[in-house]
């Protein structure tokens, strides 16, 4: 029900009314500004031009578009970035001819209207710039992930449908004194699409056909999301600019700052972080020891089995971050209705391997070797305690909750040497059963 109601959030929100202009909307990067330190004096900084360097065209599916697929105004969100950052006074420098121009009018205009030997009173210079901010829109990705998902039975059904995009923007700071490059910073910036699709065709009755289709599709506004990208440079920038002493903050402990904190905390992350956002690094320790509650399910000769509770511990070794190698204790019971009960015990050596080990979530496949000793209380034929060997195998799941402990699911096969588990022989294949666990595994010794 929850994700059912988290994925149809766009659709209870339609606009069915006239809305009135209001002020644009603030990206978390922009409401970030207030958390940053103080300046001790502001730096005078000129943007001439931030441009749209990709070249890009907005896709099209009916013919071609020549309609840029990112803002061309990226200059003028630069520009209020730095005016709200309170660290810049930005200097107007994209339309600079206009400026002149209009100077020009106003000398000529007091010229004329000045009499006598009356002296004109001059213009106050423009102010220079210390610092000039160059960069731009250097990529926009389209479809770096898509993917979806439909169901439909009788006529009835749903389907939806995700595309993620991706804007990436540079900054850079360059001194006016020397023109060095005093520091440069990338951000970058996903785009969501959403498509989602509910539809009904059934015949109700005789000759009555229902049809019915609703549906909605959500676009993240890509001038938002060059906005975000342009605001958390400008943040990216200041923060870097203290770090390295480029320029000062009003208080001499603006590295305890919560919004420098979190910043360098990002920074240090995002070295072991891809393409797709994902955090890697070697979460889990070399030692881990682990419990488990299991269920059994007997698949033998006998007809009606019952699923049976048990227990499990295991120990580890994990010589590389794909591979585990330990020992594995467990017991439990097998048994049907009417033909058997036995009480298990069983040892295993088994090798584990994480499809995906520095993630938070991975998919594991296991395979094991060991003996299982059983004690039947019921059974059609009298036999006693027997030991025999056995091997299993399995897939699950384990999601690290933290860097020391994880949560794991799995289902295992094991299937014996003999086919002696339930006192009948018979068949082509020996006994055999079903396990289903979920533990908990805390590792040892971080990487």
């Amino acid at each position: 029900m929850a994700l059912l109601m988290s994925s149809c959030a766009p659709f209870l929100h339609q606009p069915f009314t006239h809305q009135a202009a209001r002020l644009g909307v603030e990206t978390p990067a922009f409401r970030s500004f207030e958390e940053l330190p103080a300046p001790k004096e502001p730096i005078v900084a000129s943007v001439y031009k931030f441009r749209d360097q990709t070249g890009q065209y907005k896709p099209s599916e009916v013919g071609a578009s020549w309609s840029t697929a990112v803002t061309q105004g990226a200059t003028s969100i630069l520009l209020r970035a730095l005016e709200e950052s309170n660290w810049f006074v930005p200097l107007e420098r994209e339309n600079l001819g206009n400026l002149l121009n209009e100077r020009k009018i106003i000398r000529s205009s007091r010229a004329e209207y000045l009499e006598g030997n009356q002296q004109q009173d001059l213009l106050p210079p423009l102010l220079f710039a210390g610092v000039i901010l160059e960069g731009g829109i250097i990529s926009y990705d389209v479809n770096v992930i898509t993917g979806g998902a439909g169901l439909r039975y009788f006529g009835t059904g749903a389907s939806g449908q995700y595309r993620e995009d991706r804007v990436t923007v540079y900054l850079r700071a360059v001194s006016t004194s020397n023109g060095r490059i005093l520091k440069t910073v990338y951000t970058t910036k996903t785009i969501l699409s959403q498509t989602v699709d509910v539809g009904v065709f059934q015949f109700v009755k005789f000759k009555r056909l229902l049809e019915a289709e609703t549906g909605i599709t959500y676009n993240e506004p890509t001038e938002i999301a060059v906005k975000d990208a342009i605001e958390k440079a400008v943040q990216s920038l200041i923060i870097e600019g203290l770090v390295d002493g480029l320029w000062e903050a009003e208080s001499e402990n603006f590295m305890e700052s919560p919004a420098v904190a979190e910043y360098l905390e990002e920074k240090r992350l995002s070295k072991d972080t891809d393409v797709f956002f994902q955090h890697h690094k070697e979460r889990r320790g070399k030692i881990s020891i682990g419990a488990a509650a299991s269920a059994f399910l007997y698949s033998g000769d006998y007809a009606n089995p019952l699923i049976r509770p048990g227990l499990s511990l295991q120990a580890a070794y994990h010589g590389s971050p794909y591979w585990e190698h330990g020992l594995r204790l467990a017991v439990g019971e097998l048994a049907t209705e009417k033909a058997f009960s036995t009480s298990l015990l069983m040892a295993d050596l088994y090798t584990t391997y994480k499809l995906y080990p520095t993630s938070h979530f991975t998919p594991v496949f296991t395979a094991s070797i060991g003996s299982i000793a059983t004690s039947n209380t019921r059974s059609s034929a009298d036999f006693k305690t027997n030991i025999t060997g056995k091997a299993a195998a399995g897939f699950g799941i384990e999601y690290l909750t933290t860097d020391y402990m994880g949560i794991n699911l799995m289902g295992r096969y094991h299937y014996l040497f003999t086919d002696r588990l339930d006192g009948y022989r018979g068949g082509r294949y020996n006994d055999a059963f079903w396990e289903t666990s979920l533990g908990l595994k805390f590792y040892f010794l971080q990487r």
